[in-house]
């Protein structure tokens, strides 16, 4: 019986462990909330447990770190350019849909401004936080070039990939002061960025769009 009980007893700890339905959206929210009020450095994991309305535990058990909070505000922006990424069209050069995808990323990032431009200054006094967002950006950088059906593989992949950071890290400090409706600084600088580095920009498969076969 004892065996039984404390079996049941560590059942009940593992579900309890698990996180709740939306719980680290919710802490990502509380987060980049407070980040424009309090700063990211001076910002705690308990400030942000209070700002979420849950205990710190509860955070604790969907993000080890606040770094991992940055991460994970990365993946969640990924993923809405990804959701319904732009249709291809048949003479679509890769340029043009990386272009399209960026653009999305600014969109999505558009109610996170004050929160990115805090980040922007304080990051570089904060090294651990500045490598995980590195780490993050190359990620997404990768993502944004395979939805755009370009080489991520080998020397040439790899320097693509960082030379497609650096454009989008220069069309986000204009960006950041750009207060056009349409965005148009932004889409000028980014366009004129990805047309510098457009030779290292080879589409992975060239049949992959424009050559697809016809539905029956």
């Amino acid at each position: 019986m004892a065996r039984s009980a404390r079996g049941g007893a560590r059942r009940g700890r593992q579900t309890d462990a698990s996180a709740a339905p939306g719980e680290a959206d919710r802490i990502i929210d509380a987060a980049f909330a407070q980040i424009p009020i309090q700063g990211w450095t001076r910002l705690s994991l308990a400030a942000i447990a209070a700002a979420a309305g849950l205990p710190i535990l509860r955070v604790y058990r969907n993000f080890r770190s606040k770094q991992a909070i940055l991460c994970a505000f990365s993946r969640r922006i990924d993923e809405a350019v990804l959701t319904e990424p732009p249709a291809p069209e048949a003479d679509e050069r890769p340029r043009d849909r990386l272009f399209d995808l960026l653009m999305r990323r600014f969109d999505a990032l558009g109610p996170h401004k004050p929160a990115l431009d805090v980040l922007r200054r304080e990051l570089p006094r904060d090294p651990h936080s500045a490598l995980a967002a590195g780490a993050a950006l190359l990620r997404s950088m990768r993502w944004m070039l395979e939805a755009a059906d370009i080489v991520t593989s080998g020397l040439r992949g790899a320097l693509a990939l960082r030379l497609t950071g650096a454009a989008y890290l220069a069309a986000m400090r204009v960006w950041q002061r750009d207060d056009s409706p349409d965005l148009a600084h932004t889409m000028a600088a980014l366009d004129a960025r990805l047309r510098r580095i457009e030779r290292w920009l080879t589409p992975a498969r060239p049949s992959s769009y424009g050559n697809a076969p016809a539905a029956a």
